[in-house]
């Protein structure tokens, strides 16, 4: 393993990548995307989708760090989806009903219904043929950020935990896209991870194993169970990386 420093929203954080990974599935996707774009001559969009606490954003910034640090590759830009949240003031406001129960968006925060899809669509699509500005989600104050990054390569990267979503809205998404790429990990290293990762935030363990029961843990069984099939399928495990 080798450790990499990674820029995230502005944040450095630290990633260990396997050398063979590189070497065997990495290097090799992105000449398959070099050559992919050169055929067809104008932007190429790729997505990236998979389960929260897969390491999906780590990836793709990596991914895009390893194209501009090889030769007889094309540069991608990675980009993340989790700037199309709905703004918490409409999140304070809004419900959904599950269950035949009425939820404040608020407190189901980061599922499928809470993001703005149909505005992201139509960035996608904007962003197939023009150079445009794209929003971020900013984890201090908890909101979008309008306009962050400018979107000027010729090959793009979105990742995204619904991406692949078979429901509605969600389900045409991939049309737009060139190539696909999903990730799937196990359940139990993900419930791990993920309450380690709301714990690290300065949450007590309890609070945050209830976090995960009611709510990220639910959009994980979501994404792995009800994700359209993806053109790439990689499988995660202790950071090393199989292709099914």
């Amino acid at each position: 393993m080798k450790t990499y420093e990674l820029n995230v929203n502005g944040h450095l954080i630290k990633a260990q990548f396997d050398e063979q990974n590189i070497q065997n599935i990495f290097i090799p996707l992105l000449k398959k995307w070099t050559q992919m774009q050169k055929e067809k001559n104008q932007r190429l969009l790729i997505l990236l989708a998979a389960s929260p606490g897969t390491g999906k954003t780590t990836l793709s910034l990596f991914l895009e760090y390893l194209s501009q640090n090889i030769s007889n590759v094309t540069p991608l830009q990675a980009l993340g989806m989790d700037g199309f949240h709905r703004y918490q003031d409409y999140l304070d406001t809004h419900y959904i009903i599950k269950d035949q129960q009425k939820i404040c968006m608020k407190d189901v925060k980061g599922c499928p219904e809470t993001f703005d899809v149909d505005r992201l669509i139509n960035k996608i699509k904007d962003m197939q043929t023009n150079d445009i500005d794209f929003p971020i989600y900013d984890r201090v104050l908890h909101n979008p950020v309008e306009d962050q990054i400018h979107i000027c390569q010729k090959i793009v990267l979105l990742e995204g935990n619904y991406l692949l979503l078979n429901e509605e809205k969600w389900k045409d998404i991939h049309t737009l896209f060139d190539d696909s790429l999903f990730i799937e990990a196990p359940i139990q290293e993900l419930k791990k991870r993920l309450i380690q990762r709301k714990m690290m935030g300065g949450i007590p363990y309890h609070l945050a194993k209830q976090f995960y029961e009611n709510s990220d843990g639910v959009n994980v069984k979501r994404v792995l169970n009800h994700s359209l099939p993806a053109h790439i399928h990689l499988y995660e495990n202790h950071h090393i990386y199989t292709q099914k």
